[in-house]
């Protein structure tokens, strides 16, 4: 039986093996939890005072630099993990109190704190009811609250 060879399908192992080999240093789990999102990137071995998180406009991106000290005139048996910069960056998108960001690192574990800004949060909308109300009334009712905020 003949095989039949497809670039595009061997274009995408490619790329999903370059895309696994590039996460493979920094990790991350990402959920919302009330109103706010926790981001927590696995970063073993890293100094803290290494770690830089810069958010410009809706763009999220940290950066982190493990140095792995090895002795002079040692002989490597094996050698796995991993030094050099690392780097991850997310968009955000919109809804995102991006001035209420914070962050943690404990146990090689850098936790981001990303809060939901108050225009995102669902609210509730009171439904008023009766004849006494006319749609011009709540119109202007409605124009005057917007002024005065």
């Amino acid at each position: 039986m003949a095989t039949r060879f497809d670039p595009f399908r061997e274009f995408d192992r490619l790329a999903q093996a370059v895309r696994s080999e590039s996460l493979r240093g920094m990790p991350m789990d990402l959920y919302r939890e009330d109103d706010r999102y926790v981001l927590s990137v696995d970063l073993p071995g890293i100094d803290p005072g290494s770690v830089d998180i810069d958010v410009d406009g809706q763009l999220l991106t940290i950066r982190a630099e493990r140095t792995l000290r090895g002795k002079d005139g040692v002989q490597w048996l094996t050698r796995e993990r991993e030094g050099g910069s690392f780097l991850r960056q997310l968009s955000l998108g919109q809804g995102i109190d991006t001035e209420g960001i914070s962050a943690h690192y404990d146990n090689g574990v850098l936790n981001v704190i990303i809060p939901v800004s108050e225009k995102a949060k669902p609210r509730r909308i009171e439904v008023q009811s009766g004849s006494g109300v006319s749609l011009g009334a709540v119109e202007e009712k409605h124009d005057a609250e917007a002024v005065s905020a």
